[in-house]
């Protein structure tokens, strides 16, 4: 199998500052990785570089078949249509339904018939217990449920693997543990995940490939007696 995600000997920059040198990264189909640090040192970008919105300047990089150094910018939606990225912050459109937030997706990424698009976002709520929430607007859902439709959200193009960046990081800890349990039955499905946390608590309980970043590095912890710093 080809790696969906691959990086070797890449710089990754924030703005014009590089914070992660020589990244080595390979993540495989239905694979569950995490990328864990303190506050700043560059998990953030690597999400970033991930999906193009850093460029990649030195190394190598490639993202679902699509190579980051020499991807040109009307390439990027495609780029951008294999992967599904969860924000902490949700990032709901809060003028319209739960159900017009999807259809605005939909559209966007080229989707033009509306039974097809009808029957896409009725599956994606489904999947994540909220096809009774589709005509509700974002303001009247919970945090939990507003991540869900968040979830359902990354879905939308049956991507081949999830970015999640601090997913909980705004819920309480029962919330988030019912959005940890969904991201690991969407895994066990056989979607990829890759997300950034420094809750220690979250990889430790669900347990997955663990990239470390800190002094300007990043990489696996392989020895489960090293402690990751945080």
């Amino acid at each position: 199998m080809e790696p969906l995600i691959h990086f070797s000997g890449a710089d990754i920059l924030n703005g014009e500052s590089t914070v992660i040198y020589g990244l080595d990264m390979d993540v495989m189909p239905g694979e569950f990785v995490y990328i864990v640090g303190k506050v700043g040192s560059g998990k953030t970008s690597i999400i970033r570089t991930i999906t193009a919105e850093n460029r990649l300047l030195s190394g190598e990089g490639m993202v679902c078949g699509f190579n980051l150094r020499t991807l040109r910018p009307k390439d990027i939606p495609y780029l951008r249509r294999s992967i599904g990225v969860i924000f902490q912050d949700f990032q709901l459109l809060m003028d319209r339904t739960v159900e017009k937030n999807l259809e605005f997706v939909l559209r966007a990424t080229g989707w033009k018939d509306k039974q097809e698009s009808d029957a896409r976002i009725s599956a994606v709520l489904e999947s994540v217990g909220m096809i009774t929430k589709a005509h509700k607007m974002p303001h009247q859902l919970s945090g939990g449920e507003q991540q869900r439709i968040a979830i359902a959200r990354a879905l939308l193009n049956k991507p081949s693997v999830i970015l999640a960046d601090e997913p909980t990081g705004n819920l309480d800890g029962e919330t988030a543990d019912e959005i940890l349990q969904l991201l690991c039955s969407l895994n066990e499905a056989g979607t990829a995940v890759v997300m950034v946390t420094h809750n220690r608590n979250i990889f430790e309980k669900y347990p997955g490939r663990v990239f470390s970043c800190q002094g300007e590095k990043c990489t696996e912890v392989v020895d489960e007696g090293i402690d990751v710093v945080l």
